[in-house]
């Protein structure tokens, strides 16, 4: 993510994010079966960690975890937990080849403008090894815009999806929608993809 009112946003707004993310469902299906489907011990990426919610399980769960964020108030943040190895990077720079056996992207590149999600694609494929796990969680609609909190989102559906995936060679698997509130206290509705390399 390079947009910087984003990440100041994030910033500023860290300690209410992560205690929002805490309150959601502890056991979040969706992430118990990337969990699952990933080898025992195997090296993940969070890409867009946000405060380590979702790191801090998987860390828990016994893989070992590598997590990323544009802003460094959520990376200090997801840093804390323990087995979790986080720095502050931007999607540009995820550029490691064949490492991870997942990555996880949960509503981080919904902030990348739509021109930029093909090549951020292609370079998370790059990144995970030969039939990862990934994860993609977006919110759904169409166009470009920002929140009311000044954070800017893509929206896409899912056909749409589908194709960049299945374009940076990723095969889906799964898909999965809903509906919950965010940061800037309105409703969206959301979809979340399975896929494996």
């Amino acid at each position: 993510m390079s947009d910087g009112e984003t990440i100041k946003v994030y910033d500023a707004r860290a300690f209410d994010y992560a205690q929002m993310t805490d309150l959601e469902n502890t056991a979040d299906p969706r992430l118990e079966a990337f969990i699952a489907a990933v080898p025992t011990a195997g090296r993940v990426l969070d890409v867009g960690c946000g405060p380590g919610r979702a790191a801090a399980r998987m860390a828990q769960a016994g893989l070992r975890v590598d997590a990323t964020d544009a802003s460094s108030e959520m990376v200090s943040m997801a840093g804390n937990a323990k087995g979790v190895t986080a720095w502050q990077a931007a999607f540009d720079e995820i550029s490691a080849p064949a490492i991870y056996a997942g990555i996880w992207a949960d509503f981080s590149l919904l902030h990348a403008p739509r021109s930029d999600m093909p090549r951020h694609l292609a370079a998370l494929r790059t990144a995970l090894k030969p039939g990862g796990q990934f994860h993609l969680g977006m919110k759904l609609g169409t166009g470009q815009a920002r929140d009311g909190i000044g954070r800017l989102y893509t929206y896409y559906i899912q056909p749409e999806l589908t194709d960049l995936l299945t374009g940076a060679g990723f095969i889906v698997t799964d898909a999965v929608a809903g509906r919950g509130l965010g940061l800037d206290g309105t409703m969206a509705d959301w979809i979340s993809l399975a896929a494996h390399g």
